[in-house]
């Protein structure tokens, strides 16, 4: 007895340790993280069983400032397209608008149009110019199949191309109020002008110089991001730069980054095992281009090498030899990038790789989504109550067609029951009663699902009118996924916001994906 008595008594120590192992244990825990930092899982992934970590750059690890980025973007297009296209230069007061493009928009380089599509490919909504399209040019698209594998149309899926989305209204809108305001332009040269006066600016060092010049400007730096990196090193995983972006661009972004902003590490290249500037994605996944070493010095690429080194940088290169040389098995490797295409669908398809999508635009449309929650229920309840009017007035409206055979098997029916014998209304008479009631209800049905069609437009563009004054949500399209949507519950493992997300998770966290009921399985 005073043995147990004793063993159950706590010391002092043994309570410190309990409270020591309750602190442990909630460190890294994500309790009450806000949903604009969360991470979303579309498929299930052990952080335990992830070796090695690698990074896109730009609007990956290096978020930009959209609206600095769109300006600067829009007047070196602009620019050039007086210069090298001879467009009139009174094109140079169309003004940004950072709110018109979101990802996901589609350009119809035949029609001069920019579309909104669901996952389905559906066109929801159109602009050509600024000017909204009718209903009935809504319906030209639903006789016509949208494809992406031909010329015709051209999908804005990064952040890069909303300047380029905004540009090819805004110049649709100025053709059509100064016709004709250049010579033989056709809405597909118009189109291909732009981009090439958008690439153009980039090749010739313009935006990258500018970028370079004034920083701060356009980069957002931030503590977390070293302290992410850091975190993720500490739990044993290896970490690569895996950019597009050349070397210069990439030693000056990475140096503004994350030098100096921890003591543990003297300059940004000690956070990766492995750094590959000039990728050349997708064709790094699907190529066999030779990993060149970059000087450190000027900071050019040189000769072909066969290695890869801590510490070093370089140019090019291949899936295959990545893998090989790094010693990073592929089936442990979680790959985070901001294009839908090149960073998550490709290395998905080529490789074992995992994939996060980084959409910086979430952030925002999660804090607004918080505040519209009232607004967002109440469409759910009008679109029920639809449906339910609808199936409705689709039973009453068999009913009506069928209601002479019915009445009649009825009619026989009770004249075969003794102690229900028939009435005096014959069937044709009962037929016409009950088809003037069924009328009245149906009118009723009708009027009432009219109202509420009529509340769920002013809802719709009262909720849209918050998020996107033009589009409305980046992954929905009314009810449905966008085609943006879509590309990312397919291709990306997880999705977020930010890299720095993943500090308010524990690198052995477990991600799981939410249960998604077929349409049948919902009760």
């Amino acid at each position: 007895m005073n043995q147990t008595s004793n063993t159950s008594q706590e010391t002092p120590q043994s309570k410190q340790v309990q409270t020591l192992l309750e602190v442990l244990r909630h460190r890294g825990t994500t309790q009450q993280v806000d949903r604009a930092h969360q991470i979303y899982c579309n498929r299930d992934i052990n952080f335990a069983n992830i070796d090695a970590i690698g990074f896109d750059m730009d609007y990956t690890l290096a978020v930009y400032t959209q609206e600095a980025v769109d300006r600067l973007s829009v007047k070196l297009t602009l620019e050039r397209l007086i210069e090298h296209r001879g467009y009139p230069e009174d094109i140079m007061n169309i003004k940004p608008d950072p709110d018109f493009a979101i990802r996901g928009l589609a350009v119809d380089r035949h029609r001069g149009n920019i579309l909104k599509l669901d996952s389905h490919r559906h066109v929801g909504m159109a602009y050509h110019g600024f000017r909204a399209l009718t209903q009935d040019e809504l319906d030209e698209y639903k006789r016509e199949a949208i494809r992406f594998s031909g010329d015709r149309y051209a999908l804005m899926d990064t952040l890069y191309a909303l300047p380029e989305a905004f540009l090819y209204a805004a110049l649709v809108d100025y053709c059509e109020k100064n016709d004709p305001a250049i010579e033989g332009l056709t809405w597909e040269k118009l189109y291909d002008d732009i981009r090439f006066s958008i690439d153009l600016a980039h090749r010739d060092g313009s935006f990258k110089k500018e970028i370079m010049a004034n920083t701060a400007d356009y980069i957002e730096r931030s503590e977390l991001l070293a302290l992410t990196l850091h975190r993720l090193r500490s739990s044993g995983k290896k970490l690569f730069l895996l950019t597009n972006s050349y070397p210069q661009y990439t030693e000056h972004l990475m140096t503004y980054l994350l030098d100096g902003m921890l003591p543990e590490y003297d300059n940004w290249r000690q956070y990766f095992e492995v750094i590959v500037a000039g990728a050349s994605k997708p064709r790094f996944f699907t190529e066999s281009n030779p990993f060149l070493l970059v000087d450190d010095e000027t900071l050019e690429a040189g000769e072909p090498t066969e290695k890869l080194e801590r510490g070093r940088m370089y140019q090019h290169g291949n899936l295959k030899n990545f893998i090989e040389w790094s010693k990073i098995p592929a089936d442990r490797t979680l790959y985070v990038g901001d294009h839908i295409y090149g960073d998550i669908l490709r290395s998905r398809k080529t490789s074992a790789w995992r994939t996060v999508m980084i959409v910086q635009e979430m952030a925002s449309e999660l804090n607004q989504s918080r505040a519209l929650h009232e607004d967002l229920s109440y469409l759910n309840e009008i679109e029920d109550e639809i449906a339910r009017l609808t199936q409705e007035i689709s039973q009453e409206q068999w009913v009506e067609r069928n209601i002479e055979p019915l009445m009649e098997q009825l009619h026989n029916e009770a004249a075969q029951q003794p102690e229900n014998a028939p009435d005096c209304i014959s069937p044709e008479e009962l037929a016409k009663l009950a088809t003037k009631e069924l009328r009245h209800s149906k009118d009723r049905m009708r009027r009432r699902r009219k109202e509420l069609l009529k509340s769920l437009l002013d809802a719709e563009q009262r909720v849209q009118r918050h998020f996107n004054p033009w589009w409305g949500l980046i992954f929905k399209m009314n009810n449905k996924n966008s085609i943006f949507g879509e590309q990312v519950e397919d291709y990306a493992c997880l999705y977020t916001s930010k890299v720095s997300n993943f500090v308010n998770y524990s690198p052995m966290h477990y991600f799981r994906a939410p249960r998604q009921p077929m349409p049948h399985e919902i009760f």
